[in-house]
């Protein structure tokens, strides 16, 4: 043992505390280190050292980890060269596969995360030399054959990354992002069925946003919709769902009735998608026709893929048009709860539309317009809360059904506040049900209290609504509602709102019949 040689290793990066921290844990494991601080220095080790491999970072000055993997698989190809890079990209990627590199890690990366790395190469680089030598002998051609099915693998591999990888690079909003996830995970998945629900506290059960499933050739077609088998299929899936962990993702190689999923999913699988450490959904395949079953394999592509869409709806959200990626996400959350209904098609619009005139008509600041025009089509958010059976009863609420739909504002509010910006559109969608004489909800606020732009929006809200036709009742006739709202000045609403609400409703500034279904028969009194 002791005559046993001992294998050196070079370490090549510009940080030094990362060339400190290397030395010392592998020299403590018995490896010969030497490290260098860019590319050009390595050479000049690389011409007096016998190495037998190598750890570069991707960007450094003089040299750059790739011009050095070039000079390396020129000089000596039987040097494994691994790169390190913080910064991933399908140009560097594909670059490191024509230079020869054998891995590809990307930093933050755990010691033992390296060790096991090296351990890996130097018996593949041992294997390689020893094939080298053996070419005419049997054994040397079945090592050679092995090496070069794993070399072929890691290659597929680096290009299903690769692939991964690109996918997002060129994303420009939240909600392309979840489409383009289930699409990838149907494609280089090969699952028949990818989708993704929000998995949140304030929900009962999880939200779906995107699916695909797979058409001809596996190819993915996004935009499943909703029916009543895939709400049952839902329902069922519930608990698998939420057993799915910021840390913990789910693999069900073959369904053997054990686990609450419906009969006809044959294999399963489910992986978190963490936003800023916290929780945000879960992205689902399922196989339901072919005889294919997940593996692990399947499952780190699947994750590699939750964990890029990550990183993109957080790039999107900080550097590429926050305001407009994240409201286009959450509005279609509302256009699902308004597709649910056919009566309150387009409510948010319209009650938006109405908002603004009279904002604009009470001189408010171009800053008050945007907040009203994010605020109203969000106002009704909080209805994903609130059960369907509840949502759409066609007859009279109950006490505690009545209670139940009095909590959407709150949780309006509390989706919008978890964004960690438009704090005064927050306050309008929490605030828009409250009454100007103190009975209104959730929180009792009267007069002042009632922040303005809340007070503009509770007037258009209701007229709205009172002119659409709803599932419970018919519309009822403009100039009735006018009536309505006059009477309930200082009672319901702000005096100086109805004001200029009425002043403009006699101008016809909201009389747009193309807004409003049609009603032979509205409601006279």
């Amino acid at each position: 043992m002791d005559n046993e040689p001992i294998e050196t290793i070079l370490f090549v990066d510009d940080e030094e505390s990362i060339l400190d921290i290397a030395f010392e844990y592998f020299q403590q494991k018995g490896y010969r280190v030497i490290t260098a601080c860019n590319g050009a220095e390595a050479v000049r080790v690389l011409e007096n050292e016998k190495v037998d491999c190598c750890f570069t970072d991707i960007n450094m000055p003089e040299m750059d980890g790739l011009e050095l993997a070039e000079y390396i698989r020129k000089h000596d190809n039987t040097i494994p060269v691994i790169i390190m890079t913080g910064y991933p990209s399908l140009d560097n990627t594909i670059r490191t596969l024509k230079n020869g590199v054998v891995d590809f890690l990307i930093k933050p990366v755990k010691l033992s995360q390296m060790e096991l790395c090296v351990r890996r190469v130097l018996r593949e680089r041992q294997l390689f030399i020893e094939n080298i030598l053996l070419t005419k002998e049997v054994e040397g051609k079945a090592k050679l054959e092995r090496l070069s099915q794993e070399l072929i693998a890691k290659v597929e591999e680096l290009n299903a990354l690769n692939s991964i990888l690109s996918a997002f690079a060129s994303v420009s909003s939240g909600s392309s992002v979840f489409k383009r996830l289930v699409e990838l995970a149907v494609r280089m998945g090969r699952a028949d069925e990818a989708r993704f629900f929000v998995v949140n506290d304030l929900f009962d059960y999880p939200f779906e946003i995107a699916g695909a499933a797979a058409t001809g050739d596996n190819a993915a077609q996004s935009g499943i919709k909703y029916n009543g088998r895939s709400r049952l299929l839902q329902k069922r899936l519930r608990n698998v769902i939420n057993n799915v962990g910021i840390d913990i993702p789910i693999l069900i190689p073959e369904n053997d009735g054990s686990m609450d999923l419906p009969e006809d999913i044959r294999s399963f699988m489910g992986v978190p998608l963490a936003i800023r450490n916290k929780l945000f959904g879960v992205l689902t395949a399922f196989v339901k026709h072919s005889e294919k079953k997940f593996n692990e394999k399947d499952i780190y592509y699947l994750s590699f893929m939750a964990h890029n869409a990550a990183y993109a709806i957080e790039n999107v959200a900080l550097y590429e048009n926050i305001y407009e990626n994240l409201f286009s996400t959450l509005y279609a959350f509302v256009k699902t709860i308004e597709a649910k209904d056919p009566y309150t098609k387009e409510h948010s619009n319209r009650v938006t539309d109405i908002a603004i005139v009279i904002g604009k008509e009470m001189k408010c600041s171009s800053e008050e317009i945007d907040i009203l025009n994010v605020a109203g089509r969000l106002h009704d958010i909080g209805k994903i809360g609130v059960r369907d059976s509840v949502l759409l009863k066609p007859g009279k609420l109950n006490k505690e059904e009545y209670k139940k739909i009095m909590e959407h504002p709150s949780i309006g509010a509390d989706i919008v506040g978890q964004l960690g910006f438009w704090d005064r559109e927050q306050e309008i969608i929490r605030h828009h049900h409250e009454r100007y004489d103190g009975t209104g909800y959730p929180d009792g606020l009267h007069n002042s209290q009632i922040p303005f732009l809340a007070r503009i929006l509770s007037v258009a809200d209701v007229f709205d609504a009172m002119a659409s036709n709803r599932i419970y009742r018919k519309k009822v006739q403009e100039d009735i509602i006018h009536n309505m709202i006059l009477e309930n000045s200082g009672k319901q609403f702000d005096p100086e709102i109805v004001d200029v609400f009425s002043k403009l409703y006699k101008k016809g500034a909201f009389q747009k019949a193309d807004d409003y279904p049609k009603d032979e028969n509205p409601i006279q009194v």
